[in-house]
């Protein structure tokens, strides 16, 4: 394989050498990191990491291809998270050309290719990733033989846009059959949440994130995951607050509980490195029940903002932060991690049943 030579430079003036096996083009993003050890098809198209340029930390990338990403009747991807890579670019230690598996179509690097996303091989990957823990997340830009972005060129280090209503639906899908309606807020949603709510027989209207939601007939309200600050969505604050001095259901997911959160009137503030990866334990609070959970966030809820009412529903057992919160006397709940994993462990997804036995 004829390589280019590739470069990633940090926020902080260091700059990475590498190898480009990826889209031949420059790229810009906030620099974070995953510990997945697998599940790279997943983590690549999660909408969460839209505008962002992904260290994976784990040595060997690529082994075992990509899977056919087309889609089935019901619109969801067959083996993918969304319809499309949402990373800016990927940064790997060792990429593996050659692939083999009994589901793969084509090789990760012609992936890349053919979605204009650059790969960047032969980085220092768990140096990196000690250098974010350290110094926390960071711009950077993916350099390919000497080209840079315009991006770059103009000297623009972060995306100050609204990353939600890049990843978010523009107009109302409707999934599934049942006696039940849930009206799922699309603020970059996983396809996974959506397999998991319709496999139990439920009726699926899914917004765009700014949609007024607050006049529709429906049972339920499922938040979703998505990228970015959670504060620049005011629109879907706003709206949810309405939806809150209401009585039915609530289930919020990752950016979902932070907006829960915001619209409660509790605050919600930056993580120096996120939560990026499929090992993260979390305690249910009151109890010794712990679990592994699959993550990707650089919020987080600060449980000591949360007014009357409110409690927290999980803690981080790394760090302490917020795992989620919950309603005293209404049927509220909302948790930091992916009870849908995918990729990652499936300890937490009993959390849909009960958001689906309170409607």
């Amino acid at each position: 394989m004829k390589r280019k030579k590739a470069e990633l430079r940090l926020g902080n003036g260091r700059v990475l050498e590498g190898w480009s096996f990826g889209y031949d083009g420059p790229a810009t993003g906030e620099v974070v990191f995953s510990t997945s050890m697998v599940g790279y098809p997943e983590s690549l198209t999660d909408p969460s990491f839209q505008g962002q340029i992904l260290c994976v930390s784990y040595p060997l990338v690529g082994n075992y291809g990509t899977p056919d990403m087309s889609t089935g009747l019901d619109g969801l991807s067959l083996r993918a998270e969304s319809e499309r890579i949402h990373v800016r670019g990927l940064v790997i230690a060792d990429y593996s050309e050659n692939y083999s598996h009994w589901d793969a179509v084509e090789s990760l690097g012609d992936w890349l290719k053919r979605e204009q996303v650059p790969g960047i091989s032969g980085i220092d990957t768990r140096a990196l990733t000690r250098m974010i823990r350290e110094e926390g997340v960071m711009p950077g830009e993916i350099v390919i033989d000497g080209c840079h972005s315009e991006e770059a060129a103009c000297g623009r280090r972060e995306n100050p846009e609204n990353l939600v209503s890049q990843v978010s639906c523009q107009e109302v899908l409707h999934y599934g059959k049942g006696s039940k309606r849930v009206v799922l807020l699309d603020c970059g949603v996983k396809h996974n949440i959506l397999r998991c709510l319709v496999s139990r027989g439920i009726e699926v209207l899914r917004v765009p994130w700014d949609y007024d939601f607050t006049g529709m007939d429906y049972d339920g309200l499922f938040l979703s995951n998505g990228p970015g600050d959670p504060a620049v969505c005011t629109e879907t604050i706003a709206h949810l607050r309405k939806a809150l001095e209401g009585d039915r259901p609530v289930f919020g997911v990752c950016l979902g509980s932070q907006l829960m959160a915001l619209a409660a009137g509790a605050k919600t503030f930056k993580l120096p490195y996120g939560h990026r990866s499929h090992n993260q334990p979390v305690r249910r609070v009151g109890t010794d029940r712990c679990y592994i959970t699959s993550q990707n966030h650089g919020y987080a809820v600060d449980p000591t903002t949360l007014p009357a009412g409110w409690e927290p529903f999980f803690v981080n057992l790394n760090d302490g932060t917020n795992e989620g919160i919950r309603h005293l006397s209404k049927p509220f709940f909302a948790t930091q991690f992916h009870p849908e994993a995918s990729g990652g462990p499936v300890d937490t997804e009993f959390l849909f049943d009960d958001f689906l036995s309170l409607l």
